[in-house]
């Protein structure tokens, strides 16, 4: 598989702080807990804006067709401009299964796009995956890797923009919107709060366009909704993964849909 490789940005990403209030919560397995017993109680962050966008950003999608991409024909397709992947009573997925960029592998970098989807079932963008082809793979598109979650809901837990650890064992759920936390001794301590319930409200528009940005610098994964920060997270040293393929999700389950545009990309210095 060839090396993704891009010239990077020499600039840093700026900045923009407004305050907010949020009581922090963290999530180990499927329970929530404070921060590790005996250090301090996580602390109301800062909003923090989403970066420019760097200079050398490529285009993953021509608007025309799914060319340099790779996915079950019966479930995806370009409709208007958009990248649409759809399942249905009598087209429907064998497991979850993915729409591949055949570009090559990522390693650190800045993904922007645009999504919509419906309420019935959820999507997702996959990074840092590996393509599972052995016989036991229940179809030829499944991903093993990081998920930025992607849902049309406004709840919390279950929103857009938490990292799912898809066919990762014993990972789940890794961090959840409005957390910003690290790895110690194998669990996970959420040391700020990003976004509370009712911003994220306000934030994320229902049934409409909603705007991704995903960071990925070594173990340090950064996701902004709308062009705010809403999750930052440093995985562990052994469990962290460093590079992969890209993809886009259709889970199994009911019926649903999901469409993309505006897909791009940037590579940025290895840290």
């Amino acid at each position: 598989m060839s090396k993704f490789k891009l010239t990077p940005p020499p600039l840093p990403h700026a900045l923009l702080l407004v305050w907010l209030t949020l009581p922090a919560v963290g999530l180990v397995g499927n329970s929530f807990v404070r921060a590790q017993e005996g250090s301090a109680k996580p602390t109301v962050a800062a909003a923090q804006a989403a970066p420019p966008e760097s200079s050398n950003l490529k285009s993953l999608f021509d608007g025309k067709s799914l060319e340099g991409w790779d996915g079950d024909p019966r479930l995806w397709s370009v409709r208007d401009g958009v990248i649409h992947g759809e399942t249905t009573a009598t087209e429907a997925a064998n497991r979850n299964t993915f729409l591949i960029w055949r570009g090559g592998s990522t390693e650190d970098f800045e993904l922007r796009l645009s999504f919509r989807c419906n309420a019935t079932n959820n999507s997702g963008i996959q990074y840092r995956s590996q393509h599972i082809t052995d016989k036991d793979a229940p179809n030829a598109w499944v991903l093993r890797g990081y998920q930025h979650e992607l849902r049309n809901e406004v709840d919390f837990p279950n929103v857009s923009g938490f990292i799912y650890g898809e066919g990762l064992s014993g990972r789940g759920r890794i961090c959840l919107v409005g957390e910003k936390a690290h790895m110690v001794d194998g669990k996970k301590v959420v040391t700020a709060s990003l976004i509370n319930q009712d911003a994220f409200r306000e934030l994320f528009r229902l049934d409409d366009w909603n705007d991704v940005v995903i960071i990925a610098e070594g173990r340090h994964l950064r996701h902004y909704m709308n062009g705010r920060l809403i999750l930052d997270f440093t995985d562990a040293e052994d469990l962290a993964l460093s590079s992969g393929v890209l993809g886009l999700q259709l889970h199994a389950g009911k019926p649903m849909w999901a469409e993309f545009k505006n897909i791009r990309i940037a590579a940025l210095p290895a840290r």
